[in-house]
């Protein structure tokens, strides 16, 4: 059976300064590990017809147009005029059964014109957390990419080792980041500019196609849309571990989980990724890092805010400086949820911070304290804190059903905890055992609910590894 997929390629209709064609890279013994059923109706696919060979890009279905997208992107700090989709192609897109537009793309499937003499090829072990990540992710109702399938190719990939290689198939509303601006800013090529803005207005804002000024109206809603994500990735604990600015979409998804983990113990300054040695991407500097790429982002449209280049300074630089109270608003939203409120008062901010200075004194988990507080337990390592948010609470007009019923729908009981994602890809890389790996994603599908004997996934590890580090899937 042959995959009939309805591809609509718009990204393919820009300007070629845009992107570079390519095809993948066939592979010899390609084996499917899952699909992901939902998805693939929900794209209008039939998935019975993914197949393995589909899922490595050794066989095209009809009407894709394969393609590495081109960008640059600060990595670091350090920007770097070129990088590009190095071992990425985009499949084409779909407008699924919701009229939404969905990039296909696969990941790993072999070198592209941007693979700066790297092999294009991903290992199994990033695949299956990106899968499984995202897909939590996703189960929480934090915009994301998505995962449609995951095969493995056969052969081996060679980082520190010899790994067993696998290509990951990623469905996102668009693949397009701050370094895409970035890449045709810095070759002052106006006419790419023009028209990558025009598309992301047409696909992500539409509602700004009638703006005075597009571009601005365009800042204004990348950074909405940044704020709100960044602050849902704070509220669950989830550390991205490398926003540089080829990893921040303009429609606002999380993109490009590398080095990615979340936190069990609270503490402000964790870090997990091996590469970043001081502490750029900690749990705590993620908004002001959000804040840093979105004025990368506004560096690019200097241009096309205003014709006199000191105005369009002046009116970047005010957007910019109004992050921190747009965040702050969706920081203190989010966490009035997680602790039960409907209602706004202004030592809200103070009482949720309270409430994390005592968590990190204590070194309490974050996931499970949040949890049990939404249980109707009260932890003892919170101290006083209890007595003040029960004379906040006896202000606020929910009962103490409600509010509970609140605070368990936004409050998980499972993260993809890390000693749990390590052991289930150790499983997946030296055993080809995918049990675990099908368990944990059947758990994590459904964060909120009490699942009975699935009490493991809900615990931190008894012996935390305080050296434990996550790495980039490159």
């Amino acid at each position: 059976m042959t995959a009939t997929i309805a591809f609509d390629n718009s990204y393919a209709r820009l300007p070629g300064s845009l992107f570079r064609p390519v095809l993948p890279t066939p592979v010899e013994a390609p084996r499917l590990i899952r699909v992901n059923e939902g998805l693939a109706r929900e794209l209008g696919i039939d998935p019975a017809a993914l197949t393995a060979d589909l899922a490595v890009g050794n066989a095209l279905p009809d009407g894709s147009a394969p393609l590495a997208q081109a960008y640059a992107g600060h990595q670091f700090g350090h920007f770097v005029p070129q990088l590009g989709d190095g071992r990425a192609i985009l499949l084409g897109e779909v407008v699924d059964r919701l009229g939404r537009r969905r990039d296909i793309q696969l990941k790993g499937a072999g070198p592209t014109p941007f693979s700066r003499r790297g092999d294009g090829r991903a290992a199994l072990g990033p695949v299956l957390r990106e899968y499984l990540v995202s897909e939590a992710m996703h189960a929480q109702g934090i915009p994301t990419t998505r995962a449609l399938m995951a095969a493995t190719t056969g052969e081996k990939v060679y980082r520190e080792a010899a790994l067993p290689g696998a290509v990951l198939t990623r469905v996102a509303a668009s693949h397009i980041r701050v370094g895409t601006f970035q890449f045709f800013a810095v070759r002052q090529d106006r006419d790419s500019l023009d028209a990558l803005v025009a598309h992301v207005i047409d696909r992500h804002y539409p509602a700004i196609a009638g703006a005075e000024n597009r571009a601005l109206a365009l800042l204004d809603r990348v950074m909405e849309a940044q704020a709100a994500l960044v602050a849902r990735w704070v509220q669950t604990g989830f550390i991205h571990g490398v926003m540089n600015t080829d990893n921040m979409s303009v429609s606002g998804e999380t993109i490009d989980y590398g080095p990615c983990a979340f936190m069990d113990a609270y503490y402000p300054e964790t870090v997990f990724s091996s590469i970043d040695e001081y502490g750029r991407y900690a749990y705590a500097n993620q908004p002001g890092i959000a804040q840093w790429n979105l004025a990368r982002f506004a560096e690019t449209l200097l241009g096309l805010l205003d014709e006199d280049r000191g105005r369009a300074i002046a009116t970047a630089t005010a957007r910019i400086e109004a992050f921190p109270a747009l965040y702050a608003r969706h920081w203190v939203a989010g966490f009035r949820r997680k602790i039960g409120l409907t209602s706004e008062e202004d030592g809200d901010a103070a009482l949720i911070q309270a409430l994390l200075d005592v968590m990190q004194q204590a070194r309490a988990d974050f996931t499970l304290t949040f949890r049990r507080l939404s249980l109707g337990e009260t932890p003892p390592e919170l101290g006083g804190w209890p007595d003040l948010w029960r004379q906040r609470l006896a202000r606020d007009p929910q009962g103490p059903e409600q509010r509970l019923a609140l605070m368990r729908s936004v409050n998980p009981a499972y993260v993809p905890r890390n000693h749990l994602v390590e052991a289930m890809i150790a499983a997946a890389v030296e055993s080809q055992d995918f049990g675990p790996f099908a368990e944990m994603l059947h758990v994590l599908s459904t964060p909120y609910e009490e699942q009975p004997g699935a009490e493991a996934y809900a615990m931190p590890p008894i012996a935390p590894d305080p050296a434990y580090r996550t790495f980039c899937g490159t």
